[in-house]
């Protein structure tokens, strides 16, 4: 048994297949194949059932997998350790952000932190606010970059606040407020929305917003991506409300005005409240070198 071959175990169990754990560890498939059935007659036990549409971790391998998870972490931060003691940032950096993040040029600071340490490879993930301060939460990303209700704070994990803005309404052109210079919430209550999912952290603040102001809205269309809510006010069907930063870096033919008693959104970088890597650390520095602190 050897450290890569645990790598494989972890890789299958986290991919559920032998093509796309290949893929994920740079090997072929059949490499791959061979060194796990090498484990399982090692062991004595069968770690996965393979059948011609899916593979599942038996009994044995989700127990095998658990403490593997182990071996490799452990295995990893002493590699990632002894490179910092000399002056090196090594290993892989996981970073989640939402969709609609505004506060950093996501590209940008990948690019930036990749001039800085050439040798971490980046891996990024797209998702929504709850699920990635969850993922944070169990290590599973390194840093997330979420958006929360001004009310909101991300628990469990350390934060540095990125950017606070007030949500403006995205509108179609030749709608009859888009003229206007500003609006109340009042002012949309007849309309209907697009907005994100319910029960998402994104749909929150705007929920939020109205129900604090007493008034209700009609939420007809339901959409993960921001450029698909545009898209649905640009077609005349609905408005919406977002982060000005969103709103003005997207192509879509709408027309943005700010809303005086609108939902107010705050940005965060939040990773790990104790044991942080020293590829998130890293990270953080370079965004601290790109984004302004706010009080």
């Amino acid at each position: 048994m050897d450290l890569q071959q645990l790598r494989y175990v972890v890789a299958v169990a986290d991919t559920g297949g032998f093509t796309r754990a290949a893929e994920r560890c740079f090997v072929t498939q059949s490499a791959l194949s061979h060194q796990i059935a090498a484990l399982e007659r090692e062991i004595g036990q069968r770690l996965f059932v393979r059948t011609s549409r899916s593979v599942r971790a038996t009994e044995a391998g989700e127990a095998f997998a658990r403490q593997a998870r182990i071996a490799v972490s452990a295995a990893d931060a002493a590699r990632e350790d002894a490179a910092a003691a000399a002056g090196e940032v090594i290993g892989t950096l996981r970073l989640g952000v939402i969709p609609t993040v505004a506060a950093v040029d996501v590209p940008g600071l990948i690019a930036r932190f990749r001039d800085d340490h050439p040798h971490v490879r980046v891996e990024l993930t797209v998702g929504n606010s709850d699920d990635l301060v969850a993922a944070v939460r169990r290590g599973d990303l390194d840093v997330g970059l979420l958006g929360l209700h001004a009310d909101s704070r991300p628990a469990g994990v350390d934060t540095r606040r990125l950017a606070r803005e007030r949500l403006v309404a995205a509108l179609p052109r030749g709608h009859r407020l888009a003229s206007r210079r500003r609006l109340a919430l009042s002012d949309l209550h007849a309309e209907t929305f697009a907005d994100f999912p319910a029960g998402t952290s994104g749909r929150a603040q705007s929920d939020t917003a109205f129900a604090s102001a007493g008034i209700g809205r009609d939420v007809a269309f339901e959409a993960e991506s921001a450029e698909l809510l545009l898209g649905l006010v640009a077609a005349g069907l609905a408005v919406t409300l977002l982060a000005p930063g969103v709103v003005t870096r997207s192509d879509a033919p709408v027309v943005c005005v700010p809303v005086v008693d609108g939902p107010v959104r705050v940005e965060y970088a939040a990773w790990r409240a104790h044991g942080a890597r020293n590829v998130a650390t890293a990270l953080l520095s370079v965004i601290d070198e790109l984004v302004p602190v706010h009080g």
